[in-house]
């Protein structure tokens, strides 16, 4: 699958975004090495400590269809901004216990312009299991 065509099915999933408060939806969409996209959005709640981002939830449905973290070739992420879409901090934590640590992060604009990260590369210092143990 084209870089491209990732975009675009992230554009395709935050079509899918329920953001009556903030106006900001958002999509993403994992490519898993058997060729499968799983979409998420992100939901919001009135009571916003309850809401999800759009990559949280495209990393917990995919585990949920039983893929695991090494299944898991490609992550994009799409909102319509000027810049390139980010993830929130605790979005990065999920994924870098979720996603491959040196697997490519299309982070794309409302433009469909994009830059190549890594989880490595936007949370250096992640908190780990490692962590825990020491």
């Amino acid at each position: 699958m084209k870089i491209e065509e990732l975009i675009n099915k992230a554009k395709e999933a935050q079509k899918l975004s329920y953001s009556p408060y903030s106006k900001f939806p958002v999509g993403a969409a994992i490519l898993m090495k058997d060729g499968e996209v799983v979409l998420g959005a992100n939901i919001e709640n009135a009571s916003y400590p309850l809401s999800i981002c759009a990559e949280r939830s495209a990393l917990f449905s995919s585990h949920l269809k039983g893929y695991k973290k090494e299944d898991m070739v490609a992550f994009a992420l799409y909102g319509n901004t000027d810049n390139y879409i980010s993830p929130c901090g605790a979005c990065r934590q999920v994924i870098s216990e979720l996603y491959p640590s040196d697997a490519p992060i299309y982070l794309a604009n409302k433009e469909g312009k994009y830059i190549i990260t890594t989880i490595k590369e936007l949370l250096p210092l992640a908190f780990s299991d490692g962590d825990l143990n020491s």
